[in-house]
């Protein structure tokens, strides 16, 4: 994977890039990045963020959908970057999400590494292999599709 020198992106140009915010922004910065191919996103998991009031109490876990979000949220970062500043803050809707699988739980303290792979492009519609590591180990892949918009009314 190819590293530029703008790396790694922050937390505040990748609220530039897409449109989402706390408590649903799920990547804190993009580590790696590879223009159409490749981008590693990390998500350092805190015991403030709201989901863990009630996932689960006494044994907080991270939600499965929220670590699939996440690879969503990277692999949106990479599309914008590779697309340029005329695609900043259009909206990316997920269009499949296949073969899901979830090895390991993660939990607070943890940093997760966000690995995305473009699968396939064709204009708009973008496929991925996403990957959730902790530490080095498989905590959750996904394959996904998702379309990105050029207008917010979808």
């Amino acid at each position: 994977m190819t590293e530029t020198n703008d790396l790694p992106i922050d937390t505040t140009r990748i609220m530039e890039m897409i449109p989402h915010r706390y408590p649903i922004l799920l990547v804190d910065r993009i580590i790696a990045f590879e223009a159409g191919k490749s981008a590693v996103g990390l998500k350092n998991v805190t015991m403030n963020e709201p989901q863990f009031m009630g996932h689960f109490p006494g044994a907080p876990i991270m939600p499965g959908v929220m670590i699939v979000e996440s690879m969503a949220q990277t692999a949106a970062c990479m599309v914008v970057k590779t697309l340029g500043p005329e695609a900043e803050g259009k909206l990316v809707y997920f269009m499949t999400i296949d073969n899901a699988r979830f090895r390991r739980p993660v939990r607070p303290g943890d940093s997760m590494h966000i690995h995305v792979e473009v699968l396939q492009s064709r204009r708009n519609v973008w496929k991925f292999k996403g990957e959730a590591r902790v530490d080095g180990t498989l905590c959750a892949e996904a394959t996904f599709s998702a379309m990105i918009m050029d207008d917010r009314a979808g």
